[in-house]
């Protein structure tokens, strides 16, 4: 192991400095401190011996005299590869042996094996620390590459924020642009997962957590609760990811599936609050959600799109209230026409009633399968094909499509205006009639009543559409609790 001082005109040969290690030892690496020219580390590698201990070791002068770091000690095995330095912190250390990586928080004192990502005991022959996304690259022996997302949680680990007995990391999430990858071409493609476009929430455990509720809900500027994810209550590091997507728009059932409304508007790029509650115990850090750099649009961009998808977002709730009213008021006229003889008076006019709601509903929502081909498609087809193309898009929307929204907005409170004239002038009478028959009367849904259903029954960003179409993606990048134990 040699060191030279003046750009390589004469060399030392420093091995000899390095004691508790047999002679002929091979080097494996060497890596020089980037925030002091005095300071390096080696490992060292003896498996040709027979040898599987892990030899790790530091100078801090040159070379003149070498520190055993106590990785052996830690319960690292197997001989080592690499040792890399953090590009930020000094005290992280990276340390990649025949199984596994192993990590040091306070500059080689303890180490812990990394187990996030169910990353295996596999053989890391090389690190890199990629300094402008803050991600950890290893290069391993049969088993691929691998990426660690965002190290910044690991710089954060201080022996004062580890002595408390949780902690949020503060965070930063970039909105990536949302793209489908398209289909497999057969049993032979690999396709590996692509990088979260979700939310990483990192918090720390001292302890696992075993007594109480562990909750971590997201606010927005006013404090207002927009979402609540799930944690995990493992010791030490945890990850919780938030899809940073309000739920997806109530839809009327129909003839066919409405995928393009399948998915909730992705919030708007700011500053939320992560709150968690640990038992009695309540911690807050901000979270910044910012644009995908590689965005060619601007933040007024972003909240014209965003506007505009929530305006149709909201016609779209409001086409689904009124459908569900007049399907309430169809199936109550059925209902109590089937309770009445045949040739009752009042039964004819009760499913005459049902008729017409059944036809101002075939106004609004398609009856047939096959949309562009039937030729079925209503106000609810259109109102999710500009939703999905307003939706997919985060730039500026066009003004034909801000019109469009005007005009299908218009034509839904057309039909609702029918239904409403047709419950005006019919109800007062048949449930006069079914009064006289102790009958219940027919009532019409209220929206607020419909509001009310709609937000107890909660839900999430991604609607059963969206996540049939990531399903294979979703199933390799679902890990919302990463930990190193």
């Amino acid at each position: 192991m040699q060191i030279t001082r003046d750009g390589g005109k004469t060399w030392a040969n420093v091995v000899g400095n390095v004691s508790g290690l047999g002679k002929n030892s091979w080097v494996s690496t060497i890596e020089a401190s980037r925030f002091d020219e005095a300071t390096a580390y080696a490992t060292f590698d003896r498996h040709t011996f027979g040898d599987l201990k892990t030899y790790v070791y530091k100078t801090t002068d040159y070379g003149k005299t070498w520190t055993a770091l106590a990785a052996q000690e830690s319960g690292a095995r197997g001989y080592a590869h690499v040792i890399k330095e953090d590009s930020v912190n000094p005290n992280l250390l990276f340390l990649g042996t025949e199984f596994g990586l192993w990590i040091s928080v306070d500059g080689g004192q303890r180490w812990a094996q990394y187990k996030g990502s169910n990353f295996p005991a596999v053989a890391v022959d090389d690190i890199a620390v990629q300094a402008r996304e803050s991600d950890l690259v290893l290069a391993t022996h049969g088993r691929g590459m691998w990426i660690i997302d965002d190290i910044s949680p690991l710089r954060a680990l201080t022996p004062d924020l580890m002595s408390k007995e949780a902690a949020l990391i503060p965070g930063k999430a970039v909105q990536y642009f949302e793209a489908f990858g398209g289909w497999p071409e057969g049993d032979e493609t690999f396709t590996g997962p692509s990088r979260p476009q979700e939310a990483q929430i990192t918090y720390y455990q001292k302890g696992r957590h075993i007594f109480g509720d562990l909750k971590i809900e997201i606010l927005d500027q006013n404090g207002k609760q927009i979402d609540t994810v799930a944690g995990s209550k493992h010791r030490g590091l945890n990850r919780a990811n938030w899809s940073m997507h309000v739920k997806a728009p109530a839809v009327p059932p129909a003839a066919s599936a409405l995928f393009e409304a399948a998915q909730g508007p992705r919030v708007l790029p700011g500053a939320y609050t992560v709150k968690m509650t640990k038992g009695d115990n309540v911690y807050t850090e901000t979270l910044n959600v910012v644009l995908d750099p590689r965005a060619k649009f601007s933040l007024d961009d972003r909240k014209a799109q965003f506007d505009l998808t929530m305006k149709i977002y909201r016609t779209i709730e409001h086409m689904t209230y009124a459908v569900e009213a007049i399907e309430g008021v169809r199936d109550a006229a059925n209902a109590r026409a089937a309770k009445l003889p045949e040739k009752d008076p009042l039964r004819k006019r009760l499913q005459d009633l049902a008729a017409k709601c059944d036809g101002i509903r075939s106004k609004i929502v398609a009856t047939k399968e096959g949309g562009m081909v039937t030729g079925e498609e209503r106000i609810r087809e259109l109102l999710g094909q500009l939703y999905g193309a307003v939706n997919g898009y985060e730039g500026r929307p066009t003004d034909y499509q801000a019109a469009r929204s005007d005009s299908l907005a218009h034509e839904l409170e057309d039909v609702i205006g029918d239904f409403q004239k047709l419950t005006q002038q019919e109800l007062p009478g048949l449930n006069a009639g079914l009064k006289k028959k102790k009958a219940e009367p027919i009532l019409v849904l209220a929206e607020a009543d419909w509001q009310k259903k709609r937000e107890a029954a909660g839900g999430s960003g991604a609607g059963a559409g969206m996540l049939l179409m990531k399903s294979r993606a979703r199933a390799e990048q679902e890990e919302h609790a990463r930990e190193i134990d």
